[in-house]
């Protein structure tokens, strides 16, 4: 969508003259002060923090600021391309809603206000198995819009297989499978706030309406919920996977799968070996490992690895159009946002997420104008300084 933020730019300076008291913010600071101020302890830091210290969450900031954009002049860049190919769809823009479990602890509209924000502004909304309602109720509110399904491997093969097959029959069009979070993290703030919103029936409800889940049940989690969640805490994630196990995500299901949390590159050796359809680098924002590498500089290595056979996609430390820029332009097909999102959404619901997402996306425009670049797709290392 060509001047996409020149348009929302202007938008937000037309009301000069008049500008509205309750306006939400523009800063990323302010959102997260925002969501601090409206959210307890417990899901607010359930959000904003990370594994051990926190210092993987400050080395993907720090990852992005140490590099740094180089802009050429007289590059005619009027006419911009933001829109991106991956699987063989054509979307209008190069960001992606990360998939984040428990979003009903951030708003009470949780998923669905954010699926609808997605689905307004034509951006791909990432479902997570922990969300609180079930894939088939945030399918069902986003209509033909795009979406793709997030997995946690469940311990029970019955389960994963269960969860594959109804995604795709929900209109799910991808499979994103988190690897980095076979089990929970030392999170240091949520033990300190002994906060686990698992436990009190927050994020289960892909499980409780799952019929292999149910299956194994004494009783419905309608009637006993209580033993329905402990059930769920002995089957989430599972530790013993090897790559030898993609080829039972094969088995049930056609759609692509993407393998999410690659930081290493003989992992994205492996990933191509067994036929993966993509990879997201990805240190789950700081959440799982305390100390790991940043995912942007783990980046730059795994595409040499990749040379283009499959999408390379990233998330962790997204916060504004210029790390968009970064990402891209050392080889990243798109990009997963994930915190600001959720700072959006404790803030104004369904709105603060889309505002969120547009005013990201048209940073991302302008900056790259401003670059002297016109086109998303055709970013290079060449934009950057060298290190």
């Amino acid at each position: 969508m060509s001047n996409f933020g020149n348009n929302i730019q202007f938008n937000v300076y037309q009301t000069m003259t008049n500008p509205d008291p309750k306006r939400l913010p523009v800063v990323y600071e302010e959102w997260e002060e925002r969501a601090r101020a409206l959210l307890d302890d417990g899901p607010f830091y359930y959000v904003a923090g990370g594994a051990g210290g926190g210092k993987t969450m400050k080395a993907n900031i720090e990852a992005f600021e140490r590099r740094e954009i180089v802009p050429r002049m007289l590059r005619e860049a009027e006419q911009r391309d933001l829109s991106v190919e991956l699987f063989g769809q054509t979307y209008p823009f190069p960001v992606m809603h990360a998939p984040i479990g428990v979003q009903s602890i951030i708003h009470e509209e949780g998923d669905l206000g954010s699926a609808r924000a997605c689905a307004k502004l034509g951006v791909p909304f990432i479902a997570s198995s922990a969300s609180t309602l079930p894939m088939e109720k945030i399918a069902e509110e986003m209509g033909d819009a795009t979406r793709w399904f997030q997995l946690y491997w469940s311990k029970d093969p019955d389960i994963t297989a269960s969860f594959l097959r109804r995604a795709e029959a929900s209109g799910y069009s991808a499979i994103v499978v988190t690897l980095d979070t076979p089990m929970m993290a030392w999170r240091e703030y949520d033990l300190k706030n002994v906060y686990l919103p698992f436990l009190m029936g927050e994020g289960v409800g892909n499980y409780f309406t799952d019929p292999a889940f149910c299956a194994k049940l004494e009783q419905s989690p309608e009637e006993d919920p209580m033993a329905a969640i402990m059930h769920w805490t002995q089957i989430f994630g599972n530790i013993t996977l090897t790559w030898d196990d993609i080829a039972f995500l094969r088995e049930h299901t056609t759609l692509p799968i993407i393998l999410k949390g690659i930081l290493h590159p003989d992992d994205a050796k492996l990933a191509l070996e067994h036929n993966v359809d993509g990879i997201i680098v990805s240190n789950h924002g700081g959440r799982q490992v305390d100390g790991s590498i940043a995912a942007l500089d783990a980046l730059p290595a795994i595409c040499d690895v990749i040379q283009d056979k499959i999408p390379v996609l990233m998330d962790s430390g997204i916060r504004r159009g210029a790390d968009v820029i970064k990402a891209m332009a050392l080889g990243a097909k798109a990009v997963l946002v994930a915190r600001p999102c959720m700072y959006g959404l404790a803030t104004a619901g369904e709105k603060g997420v889309q505002e969120v997402l547009q005013n990201l996306i048209a940073d991302v425009d302008i900056t790259m104008a401003l670059s002297g670049e016109k086109s998303v797709r055709k970013l290079t290392p060449s934009i950057l300084k060298s290190e």
